[in-house]
This record gives C-alpha cells, structure tokens and sequence, in this order.
C-alpha cells in the first residue's frame, strides 16, 4: 500500500499553463516586460510619489487640476488630436476607398504613392512644409509674386500650419489601416442590395459604409493615438498657443528634471489612448486593428446608428442627384478619381519640393533655386558629425530589425500555430507599443537606462528602437503565416524532421518573403526614429533624425535639403524593396 502511494506523482497547488507554441513567444514578452511594461508603469508610479519624502501624493495630479496653463495645454493636445483624426478620416475614406476598387496590380503601384509618405521621416515631412509655407516659402512667393496679396500670409506658427502638417503625417495612416478592411468587402453585397431595389446611396451607407465601419474606428483609434504624442509638428509648425502634451513632457525631463511631474502628464496620455482602446475593443474588438474578423455590436447603439446612416444615405442621395445634373454621368464619375489624385499630391509633392532645394547654389533656401550645385552634399559628405550620425543610424538601424524581426518572427509562429486563449493577449501585449504614446515609452526607458548605465550608448538604442519595431515585424510576418499551410510543417515531421529542421529548412524558406519585409520595416522604423534618441542618446551618440533636430532648432539651411533627401532616397529604397519581398509568392 505504501509502495501505491509512493508511486502516485505528487500534486502541488498549482500547475504551469499548457502554452504549447506559445512558449516560442516567451523571449519577446520577457523581452517587452522588462523594456516596456516595467519603465511605463515605472514612470507613472513617480507621478503618485512625493520626490522629497518617497510618500504616496497625488500633489502632481492636484497641481494639474489647479493650474489654467496645464488644463489648456491638455484641451488644445485633444483638440488638436481630435481634428487630426477627423480630418485624416475624411480625406483618407475616399482615397482608401478608390484604392479598394482598384485591380490588385495596379492597387499595388499606387499604394506606394501613400507608403512612401508613411514610412518617410515626420523631421522631413515637416521641414518640408517649412519652406512650403513659411513667410518666404512656396506659396507666400507664388501669390505675392502674381500678385494675389500684398503681404505674405501667416500660414506657419499658428493651428493652421500645425494641422496642414499632423493631417498630412497620419492621412497615410488613416488609409493603411482603412485599405485592409475594405478590400476584404465582397463588392457583390452593394450589387445586390442595389438589385433589390435601394439607391447607389443607400446600398453605400447602409451596405458598404456599415462593413467598413472597424476600419473607420480603427483608423480614428490610431490616428488619435498617435496625435496625442506628437511634438515634432507642433514644435516647428505651431506656436506657443499650440503647445501640446508632449512637448510639456520634453520640458519637464529635459529642463526642470521634474520626473514625478512628468510622469503624471504621461499618465494622462495614457490613460486617454487605454480607454480610447477600450471603447473600440468594446465595439469592434482589438484584433480587427490587425486585420482581424470584427464583433457585430448589437442593441441601441447598432439601432441609433441605422438611423443616421439613413439620414446620411437620404442626403447623399440628394447630392448625387444634384451633381448628376450639373456634371452629367460621367463628369459626376470623376470626382472620386480627381479627389484621390489631389490628395496623393498633397501627400507626395511637399517632400518632392525640398529635393531641387538640396542643390541650391544659394546660402539659403529659396524656391525656385536661383542656381544649382552640389556644394550642401559635399558640406554633409565632408561633416564628421553628419557622417558618424549617419553610421550610426545605419548600424543601430540594422541590429534593431535583427533583433525586431527574431522576437516579431517567434512571436508570430507561435500565435499561428496556438489555439488557446493565450494568443490574444499576447497579440494585444506585443501590440502595444503602438498603442502607448511614443513620447511615454522614451521618458521611461530614460530613467530605466539612467540607472542601468545605458544613456548615450548603442545599446541603449537598439533596444529602444527594437520595443517600436516589434508590432510592425509581428503584424508582417503574422499576415504571411496566415495564408501559409501548416501541412507542409507536419508533412516534414512525419517524413522524421525535427522542429528546428522543419523551422530552417521548410518554414523559413517559404515564408522569407515576409521576414525580408518585416526586416525592412524595423529598419526603416529605427532609422527614422527620433523620440527615443531625444533622451537616449544624450547628445553623444546622436543619430541622423536627432542631428536634423538640433540642427532645425538653430537654423534652417540648405544642408538640412540636403540631408532630408538622403533621408527620403534610403527610406524610398528599403520601402519599394519590402513591398517587393512582402508581395512576392
């Protein structure tokens, strides 16, 4: 009997989860947990600590509250996050839409007129506009020199200059978060809706409009998100009356030193994308930002929003009519494709615009160039500072999609092969970086590194840059696998290959395309990153994005043309190439 019992395996209180592939994801959430979650929740900790006793206070948040200057400074960030959502919503819908229709080809071509602007830095978007409309830029040259106006207009420095530049930065967003969703509408439910009787309008709103509604949400989620963080476009763009939240943060680190102070306006960023993520999850569900399949909302809010999208469809209507009228049948049939080729110039031409003002032969920046040269090239080439940024870039560039595309990869096969309820929250954890304000993650991983010793070294880069990059490896390599057959893997296993071998000689050569792209992407995210390198490079080991920063703080120059189009080629370049792998069979 006692042999019986002796043999009986022990049972403790508890037993480890049975994860099974999704221990593949394990380096990357300890990898996460360590160099994301723990600095963010670090940082808002500080917010609640009183500095000089190390006792919970709340005296951070009660000088907030109490403070005019901060309460204006948080309404005109969500203010202006909020415009920018909408407006990019607007401007985007049509654009994605036009894409959507497209044949698949040639979507493909013309989605690189949307990427490009996308993935090129917001440093060079935005000295761009710069000279686009600075008080002798561009337009103030054109309409003063044809003598629309006497006096050149103020269309820089004030919340028009700062909204031309943040809609022009997140349109693209808006419309690579919009395209996925709606080219997975089946066409066929519009024809027939419209067979069975409904207008052009309603079959529109009632049918189309309505399934692409998660893409709408999501595209708003992010773009508000994103908005919220923002300090580049304001800070070049805008004036003090555009102050936003972020650039609040950047004093109180850079200037004052005030940790606790800055960590509770990062805490209020983040508590307005967390709830702003949590409504959409209510609605939508969090994976449909991912491509995902969306949750049908049902009750009262599915019931007020048929109604007005009946009023909607019963006004478009009208307005069809009317231009059908006025325009004709096919004159009314080119406004969507007019529409879209305005907005990809808004998007493309800006950029366009600095490149002949990089070969000036003027000591400013004047448009048309009065001459032409090379002589701002060879002040870059010949600049040891410009030069070693560069390399640094490239270097940190390289290491950070290694190590984002490693961790992404793993991640993603382990997700693709799990079925447990695991998976989603995992999903969601790797995706948040992308969710948390940028500006909230630099701040903490700079009092993390400032204790680990990090500041102003390489090392302290990579791992930076390499927390931004895992959401777009992951969702890269996450989209191939989708359609990647899993029986070729088991075929390979009952031929008596084990997982690593079946991992390096079936799974990775099938899938390269992908990891290729996913590689490029992370590239191109560290390399044009600034946020991070405002803190952690520590004016020593600066970058290229953060050597542009400094330099447009000073001065404008010719150099900075010259710099931004090196930037915009090599962006250019790696983007058209991962496009390739990532289309590629």
């Amino acid at each position: 009997m006692s042999g019986a019992i002796a043999a009986r395996p022990h049972r403790t209180g508890w037993r480890l989860p049975r994860l099974g592939p999704l221990w593949l994801a394990l380096p990357g959430v300890i990898f996460l947990c360590v160099f994301f979650a723990y600095p963010v929740a670090q940082l808002l900790g500080l917010s609640l600590v009183d500095p000089a006793t190390g006792a919970f206070s709340t005296a951070t948040y009660q000088r907030i509250a109490g403070t005019d200057v901060y309460l204006r400074v948080l309404g005109i960030t969500f203010r202006i996050a909020g415009y920018t959502a909408l407006y990019s919503l607007l401007i985007g819908y049509p654009l994605a839409y036009w894409l959507a229709r497209l044949p698949d080809m040639f979507r493909g071509r013309m989605l690189l007129f949307v990427m490009v602007p996308f993935w090129t830095s917001y440093l060079v978007k935005t000295f761009a506009w710069m000279i686009v409309l600075g008080r002798s830029g561009i337009i103030n040259a054109l309409a003063t020199g044809s003598g629309i106006v006497d006096q050149p207009l103020a269309l820089l420095h004030n919340e028009f200059g700062v909204m031309v530049g943040m809609v022009h930065a997140m349109v693209p967003l808006a419309v690579m978060t919009l395209l996925p969703v709606m080219a997975g509408i089946d066409q066929r439910l519009v024809q027939a809706a419209q067979t069975l009787g409904a207008s052009p309008a309603h079959a529109f709103w009632l049918v189309y409009f309505k399934l692409s509604l998660p893409g709408v949400a999501a595209a708003g989620l992010l773009v508000f998100i994103s908005s919220l963080g923002f300090f580049i476009v304001p800070a070049f763009l805008g004036g003090r009356r555009e102050t936003m939240l972020a650039q609040l943060i950047i004093t109180q680190i850079q200037e004052l030193l005030n940790w606790p102070f800055a960590g509770a306006l990062a805490a209020m960023m983040l508590a307005t994308a967390l709830i702003s993520c949590w409504l959409y999850d209510r609605l939508f569900g969090l994976s449909t930002i991912a491509g995902g399949s969306a949750q049908v909302s049902t009750g009262r809010i599915r019931d007020l929003g048929l109604v007005i999208l009946g009023w909607i469809a019963a006004l478009a209507g009208k307005l069809a009519a009317l231009t059908r009228m006025v325009l004709g049948k096919r004159g009314s049939g080119l406004i969507l494709p007019l529409f879209a080729w305005v907005t990809i110039a808004f998007l493309v031409v800006p950029t366009l615009l600095v490149i002949p003002l990089a070969f000036t032969s003027s000591q400013f920046l004047e448009f048309p160039p009065p001459g032409y040269s090379l002589t701002w090239f060879k002040t870059y080439f010949a600049s040891p500072l410009w030069i070693q940024a560069t390399i640094r870039s490239f270097l940190v560039a390289f290491a950070t999609a290694v190590a984002a595309t490693t961790v992404g990869g793993f991640t993603a096969l382990a997700l693709a092969n799990s079925r447990t309820r695991w998976g989603g929250l995992i999903f969601a954890f790797f995706l948040a970086p992308m969710i948390v304000p940028r500006i909230v993650i630099a701040v903490g991983l700079f009092y993390l590194f400032a204790r680990m010793g990090l500041i102003a070294t390489d090392l302290g880069l990579i791992i930076g840059h390499t927390v931004l990059a895992i959401p777009f490896t992951l969702v890269t390599i996450a989209a191939v696998l989708k359609s990647y057959d899993q029986r070729l893997d088991q075929a390979a296993a009952t031929l008596g290959a084990n997982r690593l071998r079946t991992l390096v000689g079936v799974t990775i050569p099938l899938v390269k395309g992908g990891l290729v792209a996913a590689f490029l992407f992370a590239f191109i995210t560290s390399f044009d990153e600034l946020t991070i390198a405002i803190f952690v490079s520590g004016g020593l080991k600066t970058t290229l994005p953060k050597q542009m920063w400094d330099d447009m703080i000073l001065q404008l120059n010719p150099t900075l043309a010259a710099v931004s189009v090196v930037v915009f080629v090599v962006v250019t370049v790696m983007l058209v190439t991962a496009e390739r792998f990532r289309r590629a069979p």
